[in-house]
């Protein structure tokens, strides 16, 4: 017989039923922590970017209240170039090249002024003489936002090279539901700006068929102000950026008008802001015109 203190000292191991039970409930509380977890930081990225929207809608007032109207949002620019509402909202904000919006733009996507003569966003402003660096900043108003806070990036960082019929340094704002993009950039997809046209009156998902980049008829949003930066695609993806697997469902122009009609007016269609702007960020799958679309209004999302 082996002495009491022997079999006191002696070591027990676990069984492998008894390992093989603890892992499963670990293993269970895992499966039940990280859906809770997801629903946490989404809701974090939601408060956030609805923060960065505030911000945005504060940096536009102030352009207002400076330039007596806020930010064009046409499809084109005076030159009949694509330069789309996303691109004049960050160069309004932001000028073109995050210094600042100069005071003699006229929301040119090269840059240049009214007469085409003087480049107002040069590439290298440090290379000027001192006076007309110094004359050039003094222009400048804002930046409106910090550029450090204003998510800015150009369009060759989100999507790569192949931007359309768009300049691909050139800069957009935002949101801030970052992934990797297939260029290896970690950014948000661009935001949607859309100014209001006072001067109509319309709401009608029905108009979108005759409409174009420079004919709403008579809708107070034009759609097309933002359609060739939606129909890029969906940079995050392995694939091509054509074919239903990369189209965002806001590509539609009835689900534009649809989810931006105001539910409180019933006696005509009206859309949400129709004296300001409107907001859009494709939310947490990155994907333009779904349910989960984050906008400076109350997005009522209808298929």
């Amino acid at each position: 017989m082996k002495p009491t203190v022997n079999q006191a000292r002696k070591k027990r191991a676990f069984t492998i039923v008894e390992l093989l039970t603890v892992m499963s409930i670990i293993v269970i509380l895992i499966g039940l922590m990280v859906p809770a977890l997801n629903k946490v930081r989404r809701y974090a990225r939601d408060v956030q970017q609805k923060a960065q929207f505030n911000a945005i809608n504060a940096a536009v007032e102030l352009f207002n209240n400076e330039f007596d109207g806020y930010p064009p949002s046409n499809a084109l620019d005076g030159d009949g170039q694509a330069y789309c509402g996303s691109m004049k909202l960050c160069e309004a904000l932001m000028g073109q090249d995050l210094l600042g919006f100069h005071t003699n733009s006229t929301f040119r996507r090269n840059g240049m002024d009214a007469a085409a003569t003087l480049a107002l966003y040069p590439p290298n402003i440090d290379g000027l003489t001192p006076t007309l660096r110094d004359n050039n900043l003094k222009a400048r108003k804002g930046p409106f936002l910090q550029a450090e806070n204003a998510n800015a990036w150009r369009l060759q960082d989100i999507y790569g090279t192949t931007v359309g019929s768009f300049l691909p340094t050139t800069f957009v704002l935002c949101d801030v539901y970052a992934r990797q993009m297939k260029n290896g950039q970690r950014t948000g997809m661009p935001i949607l700006y859309y100014k209001a046209d006072t001067a109509n009156s319309y709401h009608d998902p029905n108009l979108a068929a005759s409409m174009s980049a420079t004919n709403s008829q008579g809708n107070i949003y034009n759609y097309y102000d933002n359609q060739s930066l939606i129909q890029l695609g969906k940079p995050w993806q392995a694939t091509g950026t054509s074919g239903t697997s990369t189209a965002h469902k806001l590509v539609d122009p009835m689900r534009f008008y649809r989810n931006t009609q105001s539910t409180q007016i019933t006696t005509t269609t009206r859309p949400f802001r129709a004296d300001t702007f409107i907001l859009i960020s494709a939310g947490w799958d990155a994907e333009y015109g779904t349910a989960d679309d984050i906008c400076n209004f109350e997005w009522k999302y209808r298929e």
